[in-house]
């Protein structure tokens, strides 16, 4: 098979190498990691979905999770889908969902760092979902004080800074793909800085040779040509729906 990954920033490393060992032709095109916006990442994919028509593609391998419904809504034309059945692409670090499942009850309050994400963000470290860095904290505050005025802009940051107080632990998640010395160190430095114990957990990273080796079994969604993804409540995350 001819397969064009399309693949978060954030396991940059992980897909390059077993797109090299695939047993099937395999592209690989990055999604820049600073679309936060999970309108702004969907939009971005289905561009990249629309431009692999008449490619000879014969699948479209999805390296994200749910990721704050930025894949919901994504429409396969005439290329089928296939994606992780994951709520964020921690869950693509640790393997499965029931790894996942348990170092959350382990220790909820956890802040998650990997190395691709360290490096390809310009002065942040954040993995967690929905936890802003300090250069993205920023960015957003200077956009509320354009858009509300100073006043209301600070008062909302009064409340997203809350989030800080939910963590107490860091954990660097290690792929093992390249030497992560820097950003481990960074990781310990930043957990330091927050007061959060620092654990260092070896990545299983099974998921995402599955993904690219096209063994696509009941832990992907397989969306047909025609469908749309869209999200469910229970253990399955997402499923494809015929477009209407």
């Amino acid at each position: 098979m001819r397969l064009k990954c399309l693949s978060c920033e954030a396991l940059a490393r992980p897909v390059y190498y077993f797109a090299a060992y695939s047993p099937h032709l395999v592209d690989v095109m990055l999604v820049e990691r600073h679309l936060h916006n999970p309108k702004e990442i969907r939009g971005r994919l289905q561009e990249m979905i629309d431009a692999a028509e008449g490619q000879g593609c014969d699948a479209i391998p999805l390296a994200f999770g749910l990721c704050g419904q930025a894949i919901s809504e994504l429409v396969a034309r005439s290329i089928p889908l296939v994606i992780p059945r994951a709520h964020d692409c921690i869950t693509l670090f640790l393997g499965d969902r029931a790894r996942y499942l348990q170092e959350q009850a382990r220790e909820p309050g956890t802040y998650w760092f990997a190395q691709d994400y360290i490096e390809r963000n310009s002065g942040g470290t954040a993995l967690a979902m929905g936890s802003p860095t300090d250069t993205d904290t920023q960015a957003i505050y200077e956009k509320y004080v354009i858009k509300y005025g100073k006043a209301k802009a600070d008062r909302l940051m009064d409340v997203m800074s809350e989030w800080l107080t939910y963590y107490k632990r860091a954990v660097y998640l290690d792929t093992r793909l390249g030497d992560g010395s820097a950003t481990e160190a960074h990781a310990r430095a930043e957990a330091e800085r927050r007061n959060w114990q620092f654990e260092r957990i070896a990545a299983d990273l099974n998921l995402v040779r599955r993904l690219l080796d096209g063994q696509w079994d009941a832990d992907f969604l397989v969306v047909r040509p025609g469908q749309t993804v869209v999200m469910t409540y229970g253990d399955d995350i997402i499923e494809g729906k015929d477009v209407a």
